[in-house]
């Protein structure tokens, strides 16, 4: 069988909009969410209380799902995916958990490492001319981690500005 070639992740606004764009993106708290995540990086892994909390603000819908993972499972994964240095491996270890798919993971990543990860959202692939899908292969995410970092490094801003302009750029082409 063929390999499946990555999607071309091309940005759909002019780079030098991103700060604009991000400027103008609903007014965020991070806090609370990152508060979660350095606790999980000082311990190592994910407790269930902030495993919870982190998925369900990314998607509430997984709710049932998400509340179904043991404490065990949820350490271990998180300890595996939050040890290691290898970015297949982080996301793999996460998407192990029950209802949490590759959004989800990317937030789990981003609330412990927030200068090293990028969420990933429909919207931000709409703004990177990549539709939505129902659901993200290991490469996806791979190619997705890989056109931020380098978008946000041209650009030179950190990976949640560049979050932020891709959604808002969505956002607003979906009103106009």
């Amino acid at each position: 069988m063929p390999a499946i070639k990555p999607p071309v992740f091309e940005l759909q606004f002019p780079l030098g909009a991103v700060s604009a764009l991000a400027a103008r993106f609903p007014s965020s708290d991070d806090g609370p969410l990152l508060a979660l995540g350095a606790a999980a990086r000082a311990r190592g892994h994910y407790i269930r209380r902030e495993f919870v909390e982190v998925c369900a603000w990314k998607s509430p819908r997984s709710h049932p799902r998400i509340v179904a993972n043991r404490p065990r499972a949820i350490a271990a994964a998180t300890r595996r995916a939050l040890g290691s240095g290898d970015e297949a491996v982080r996301i793999e270890a996460l998407l192990e958990l029950d209802g949490v798919g590759v959004p989800t993971a990317s937030t789990l990543l981003y609330a412990v490492f927030p200068n090293d990860y990028p969420i990933l959202d429909v919207r931000a692939l709409e703004s990177l001319g990549v539709g939505s899908r129902s659901g993200y292969p290991v490469g996806f995410w791979l190619a997705y981690l890989s056109a931020c970092r380098e978008l946000a490094l041209r650009a030179g801003v950190s990976l949640r500005t560049l979050d932020k302009a891709l959604w808002q750029h969505s956002k607003e082409r979906a009103v106009a």
